[in-house]
């Protein structure tokens, strides 16, 4: 069977920022119902490659292909706020209504007879195909089905501006309107952020039925996971391995885009594999270097020279001793040869993966018994400077831990504690809690003495710091100010070296993060905080750092809303209802 054309296509795709080059070289191809993910750490250009695909970005080299009718979830809501939601979806299914029309008027133009031959015959039957392919008589329901699977009430929302819409309901207005559309091609940005995990299944499952291509960039997971039949890493640290399972933009250095074939966990293991032969080609080649480091030093005395001769041997030697010679340095010329080109082409040393532990000679914390820090019956309302009544169907607490069904926590050492719940359950609230900067209206909370507390918060609040990565670290360590530039600092894998000598303003959401989460890590605290620790970071990392914490000698209590974490989290569980 013929392969099918592929409907999005990029060639050497190459795009710089102020002289930075993002994209180098990215080729891509997609075949219809392929759907392609695109992954990478922050910045590396999946957002740019969405708009150089959708025509809003020209690129500086290379060639885009797309069909007429591409779909693209756009990160402002391509609607004025005064058009009502009943106004998006007629406008979504416009092209269908326009098939519909034309299938009548070739059905009527049959019917009369207006048209002698086998042209209206003709006529009728393309319009009857392309009215099957288009499922015109499901569109209604099909329109309704989707509202409602993304979490939009038809009835409630149908004569609403969307400018009065929350920015989570314009998104899924947006995501609704294109699954409606059905496009030859999609184009989707972070799709699931503002939807909760039913939306997210509803729409891995509507992308799965889909007959046009899809490329979609994402931090979630698990929808990349059940959706993608291939993934692009556009990471351009990537090392190139001989034998990869990748395919695409395999072996070429410097930032080009590698295609894995698959899903996510797919990928996942294909990356797996690469760094074990990447790891395993790297100590052969080190073992070979310092194999013929010390052949090249080998000369021709050191082969004879504790060799016994006789008055026979001597003879011969007298006569061979010049082609022996010309054989070692032969020997040693090669072997040098060897050397330089192995010196020369070598693979780059793997860089570690993230450390995730505390500093030589931390100790736990001082007072008996297993439990290191508690909150029970905790109730925190509004803050006093904000105080007012809930509104029908708020929640009039920030956390109550009664009410919410979990009226006690307590942090033993060695602890692994996941806390689960919707936006506004009081998650971050009882992280903060429990480290002791936020003090409850009602309720006990505690810690036995000595214990140390650090919290990793969503919100880091550096963006207007000067200081350094490496100022920040040494000053955790104890380093005194004055010699904080020049100190010797450990990131735990973190952050790269080329970015701790850059001010923290200007590094990204996420790099800051982890500034905060080495300084946390160096600092050893006996329960660490993780507050939507995978938020920020990229996907690699993500996976690395939920490894990390099952290796943390401490107490761990994590609170996320990461489907992925939490479906492979082995811990214990608490959920705020």
């Amino acid at each position: 069977m013929p392969r099918p054309t592929p409907v999005l296509r990029a060639t050497d795709v190459r795009v710089s920022f102020a002289g930075r080059p993002v994209l180098r070289g990215v080729d891509l191809a997609v075949d219809p119902g392929h759907r392609t993910g695109l992954v990478g750490e922050n910045g590396v250009g999946k957002s740019t490659l969405l708009r150089v695909l959708a025509g809003v970005l020209a690129p500086d080299a290379g060639i885009v292909s797309c069909p007429a009718d591409l779909g693209y979830l756009h990160q402002e809501f391509p609607y004025p706020p005064s058009t009502t939601v009943r106004a998006v979806v007629d406008d979504a299914l416009a092209r269908v209504r326009a098939i519909e029309r034309e299938l009548e008027e070739a059905a009527l133009a049959l019917a009369a007879g207006a048209s002698t031959g086998p042209g209206a015959d003709e006529a009728y039957a393309r319009a009857l195909a392309r009215a099957e392919i288009a499922d015109v008589w499901d569109a209604d329901a099909r329109a309704a089905r989707t509202l409602a699977g993304l979490g939009l009430d038809v009835e409630g929302v149908a004569e609403r501006a969307v400018g009065s819409l929350s920015g989570g309901q314009r998104t899924r207005l947006g995501l609704a309107a294109l699954l409606v559309r059905q496009p030859g091609a999609m184009l989707l940005d972070e799709p699931t952020n503002h939807l909760d995990d039913d939306a997210a299944g509803f729409l891995a499952a509507a992308l799965r039925a889909l007959p046009g291509a899809v490329v979609l960039a994402s931090h979630d997971r698990v929808f990349l996971d059940e959706v993608c039949t291939e993934i692009l890493d556009l990471d351009p640290v990537a090392e190139p391995v001989r034998g990869s399972a990748a395919r695409g933009g395999a072996g070429r250095p410097g930032g080009a885009a590698t295609l894995y074939g698959g899903s996510y966990s797919d990928y996942l293991e294909a990356k797996r594999v690469e760094r074990e032969r990447w790891e395993q080609r790297f100590e052969t080649e080190q073992a070979e270097l310092a194999a013929l480091r010390r052949s090249v030093a080998v000369t021709a005395r050191d082969v004879a020279k504790n060799r016994e001769r006789g008055n026979q041997a001597k003879i011969l030697y007298d006569f061979k001793g010049e082609r022996v010679q010309s054989q070692v340095s032969r020997r040693v010329r090669n072997a040098q040869q060897r050397l330089d080109a192995l010196e020369r082409d070598q693979v780059r040393k793997p860089p570690p993966p993230l450390r995730f532990a505390p500093p030589a000679g931390a100790t736990g914390p001082a007072g008996g018994g297993d439990v290191v820090a508690w909150a029970r019956d905790v109730v925190v309302r509004r803050p006093r400077a904000t105080e007012a009544p809930a509104a029908p169907g708020e929640r009039p607490h920030r956390l109550d831990m009664t009410a919410s069904g979990v009226p006690s926590v307590e942090v033993a050492r060695g602890t692994r504690l996941l806390v689960t719940g919707a936006n506004g359950a009081g998650k971050s609230t009882l992280l903060h809690v429990l480290a002791g900067d936020l003090d409850p209206d009602a309720g006990t909370v505690g810690r036995v003495r000595g214990a140390r507390v650090g919290l990793l918060e969503q919100d880091v609040h550096l963006h207007d710091d000067d200081r350094t990565p490496r100022e920040v670290l040494a000053l955790a360590r104890g380093v005194d100010p004055a010699d904080a530039r020049d100190a010797a600092v450990d990131a735990h894998g973190l952050l790269a070296p080329r970015d701790l000598d850059r001010p923290l303003a200007v590094l990204s959401v996420g790099q800051r993060r982890r500034v905060v989460l080495a300084m946390l890590v160096t600092q050893a605290p006996d329960v660490l905080l993780l507050d939507e620790p995978t938020n920020h970071v990229s996907l690699t990392l993500a996976d690395e750092l939920m490894e990390a914490v099952d290796a943390w000698p401490g107490a761990v209590v994590v609170a996320s809303h990461d489907r992925w974490l939490r479906r492979r989290w082995t811990g214990d569980v608490v959920h705020l209802s």
